[in-house]
C-alpha cells in the first residue's frame, strides 16, 4: 500500500470534516485551544492524549452550552460564552506563565 495518496486522503477528509463542524456550529474556537490543555493538566502522561482531550471538548462545549441557554434570562450564542470563558482562561495560563519565567 502506497502511505503518501492514503495520507493525502485521511489529510483532506480531516480538513472536510472539520470544514463542515465550524460551518455547523460556528467559530468555537476555545474549544480548540482549551481542551488538549486542560486534558493535559487533568491527566497524568507526558504527551496531550487524544480521547481525553476529545471527551475535555465535548464536556467544555456541552457546559458553555447549558451555560448559555439556562442561566442568563434571555438565552446567547453559544460562541459569545466560550469567547467570555476562553477569555479568562488564557489570561489566567498567560499570567501562570509569566509567573514561572
Amino acid at each position: 500500500m502506497r502511505v503518501e495518496p492514503t495520507r493525502l486522503a485521511i489529510i483532506g477528509l480531516g480538513i472536510l470534516l472539520t470544514a463542515l463542524v465550524t460551518a455547523a456550529t460556528g467559530p468555537i474556537a476555545f474549544v480548540a485551544l482549551a481542551a488538549p490543555q486542560v486534558a493535559r493538566r487533568l491527566g497524568a502522561g507526558a504527551g496531550i492524549p487524544l480521547v481525553p482531550s476529545a471527551l475535555t471538548g465535548a464536556f467544555l462545549l456541552l457546559g458553555a452550552d447549558l451555560l448559555a441557554q439556562y442561566v442568563p434570562a434571555q438565552p446567547v450564542p453559544v460562541g459569545v460564552v466560550t469567547v467570555v470563558l476562553g477569555g479568562v482562561y488564557l489570561l489566567g495560563v498567560l499570567v501562570r506563565e509569566a509567573r514561572r519565567a
